[in-house]
């Protein structure tokens, strides 16, 4: 019985590591910044925490939209209709530049809401110059994204992963130089982090369109646009797909921003902390999100071909996968929760010792709690990518708005704000949202392919 999933384990990962690996480059800038920060302070790595947080809801309905063009790329290369393909992408480019720079605009006009927010006055004081940089980055994020799942749909998942190695390369070396002032350099602090974001972001795009333009295989999708042609028709299908999609991710990422603030009203030190989990759980994050590609171009294929018995069993075998990589990473968190948020501060620092001490402490709590949350968050991600590749879109929405802000965010608010539990309560709260949302998609996941194979 396990042989029939077992089998295609080598098919989903040979198509899903690029991606894993592109994805784990996002994180890694974070990674790198939250490395670099870390050294100057906890009040310098709670800033960079808050100004993040506006910038991820904003770009996780960026993504989500983004994410639209995928199966509608995958449906056609299975079909070998080259034009409706190209024209996914046309009609992808021009939507997430408009929502890039609508986003940017949305950050700037909910800027004050900062200050409103109970946040430590020291985390606010420097958040806001940073934001204002990170944010405007959203906008070559976003188009990048469009290049992204357009070649994530025709399986080529490597581009995306190269164009992200070379941006990191770049955005390491600019935070080393800009937030520390060396090499003669002016010291910039975290303002230095965000021209490394957003140096990087722009190259990003540049370096996509210039490999993507240089293969044959690929040329004939990626010029040549006529932009002053767009279909109604075809913006309706991305937007149809999109905007649940967008909603889906929101939902998911606004949960994780309310702890980032609830963490906040805790103090900068629990803010800190929050920071170091969230961080090392977004990487594990990632290898859930890149099997989640697999699965929507593994279910849009078969979607095409019609073949919806082999298209249940090769989604299960991503599940499977799924469930044996995140156990594997709850054992490391399980293991290392006292000594992985070392990697984060510097110890040796007499000045901060209290505080560093502090962080240190609360991330190892939340990282006992992160370790069993793996296991729900990966699953969950390749459900969800298995519906998109259905373009069942509309009741994953509804299910992750239940499972995120009836389930889990009441849970966080009351055991994080009114309980002893604090920053561990927040992160219950945030694992009970994620076990109902993979429960409850997979349960539509099983009755959708049913139905299909039953008709």
């Amino acid at each position: 019985m396990f042989q029939n999933y077992t089998k295609e384990f080598a098919y989903n990962l040979k198509l899903s590591y690029p991606v894993i690996l592109g994805m784990l480059g996002h994180t890694f800038v974070a990674f790198a910044d939250n490395i670099m920060v870390g050294q100057l302070g906890t009040a310098e790595l709670a800033a960079v925490s808050l100004g993040n947080s506006f910038v991820f809801i904003a770009m996780s309905l960026g993504i989500g939209f983004s994410t639209a063009i995928t199966p509608l790329v995958a449906e056609a290369d299975g079909a070998k209709d080259q034009a409706a393909g190209k024209s996914a992408l046309k009609h992808g480019l021009v939507l997430c530049t408009v929502l890039g720079l609508s986003l940017f605009g949305l950050i700037q006009v909910s800027k004050p809401l900062i200050h409103h927010m109970e946040q430590p006055p020291e985390v606010v004081e420097l958040a806001l110059p940073y934001l204002d940089l990170v944010a405007f980055s959203l906008v070559p994020l976003i188009i990048f994204q469009a290049f992204k799942q357009f070649s994530d749909g025709l399986s080529q998942t490597k581009y995306p992963m190269y164009t992200t190695i070379v941006a990191n390369l770049v955005n390491i070396t600019l935070n080393y130089l800009l937030i520390f002032g060396a090499l003669g350099f002016p010291k910039m602090g975290i303002v230095g982090a965000a021209v490394g974001t957003l140096a990087s972001r722009v190259i990003m795009v540049a370096f996509i369109w210039y490999l993507l333009k240089r293969k044959e295989k690929f040329a004939p999708y990626v010029t040549h646009f006529n932009f002053r042609k767009i279909e109604k028709k075809v913006m309706n299908k991305i937007i149809g797909l999109g905007f649940p999609s967008a909603l889906q991710m929101f939902f998911e990422v606004a949960i994780f921003t309310a702890a980032i603030w609830l963490s906040g009203v805790l103090g900068k030190n629990a803010q800190a902390a929050n920071q170091i989990a969230l961080n090392l759980s977004s990487m594990t994050f990632m290898v859930g999100m890149g099997l989640g590609v697999a699965a929507i171009v593994r279910v849009g294929n078969q979607k095409g071909l019609r073949n919806y018995k082999e298209l249940k069993r090769i989604a299960e075998s991503v599940f499977f996968l799924t469930l044996l990589v995140e156990i594997a990473f709850a054992v490391i968190f399980l293991l290392g929760r006292h000594w992985l948020p070392t990697i984060y501060l510097d110890v040796d620092d007499i000045a901060n010792q209290a505080d560093n001490t502090e962080v240190i402490i609360i991330a190892a709590k939340l990282l006992l709690v992160a370790a069993f949350f793996q296991i729900s968050d990966g699953l969950q991600v390749v459900v969800l990518g298995a519906l998109r590749g259905l373009q069942d879109v509309k009741i994953p929405t509804l299910i992750t708005f239940v499972a995120y802000w009836l389930i889990g965010f009441p849970i966080s608010y009351y055991l994080g704000l009114h309980t002893s539990f604090e920053s561990t309560g927040i992160w219950i709260g945030l694992l009970s949202g994620l076990t109902a949302s993979a429960v409850m998609l997979y349960l539509r996941f099983n009755f959708l392919t049913k139905k299909l194979i039953e008709d």
